[in-house]
């Protein structure tokens, strides 16, 4: 039989953040204080998202009733990166993009960390933008998640197949 393992992953639940996402219009378009700044917020692409509204102080108002209803449908803020307003011709625009995988860099340092500070005969391995960990004992594998969830690190993850 083989060895317990399970999966560290950084995907996003698609359907969320366009739900998110669509709440947010509604609440930029019903809201009291966003009446006449034509604040808007849309989706630019399959990963790319659009903030714009007439002064700055509202498109970083609707920044964060984005980001509150991110949070309110559990996905991370980890997982959506959102720059700063700027002037674009009368409207001030705000550019994001959802960040799913996990980088190369980032698995090497979460190897590292598992290697480091993990129980023994426990590994991972990188397999393209995830990780498998594989112990001996559903124990040292529960250790091992516990300890990447201690860790702060800039990456949303998930721990997928466990078995």
């Amino acid at each position: 039989m083989a060895d317990p393992s399970f999966d560290v992953v950084s995907k996003v639940d698609r359907q969320e953040v366009d739900n998110a996402l669509n709440q947010a219009g509604k609440e930029l378009a019903t809201r009291f204080d966003f009446r006449g700044t034509n604040a808007q917020i849309s989706w630019a692409g399959q990963e790319a998202i659009t903030i714009e509204a007439d002064t700055e102080e509202r498109c970083k108002a609707a920044i964060e009733v984005f980001k509150e209803k991110l949070v309110k449908r559990k996905i991370s803020l980890k997982a959506v990166e959102l720059g700063e307003p700027t002037l674009s011709g009368k409207a001030y625009k705000a550019g994001g993009k959802i960040l799913e995988g996990i980088s190369s860099e980032k698995a090497k340092q979460i190897s590292k960390i598992i290697r480091d500070e993990g129980p023994k005969g426990v590994q991972a391995q990188i397999q393209g933008d995830q990780l498998r960990v594989t112990g001996k004992k559903k124990d040292h594998l529960q250790d091992v998640i516990s300890l990447l969830k201690s860790k702060d690190l800039d990456v949303a993850l998930q721990f997928t197949n466990y078995r």
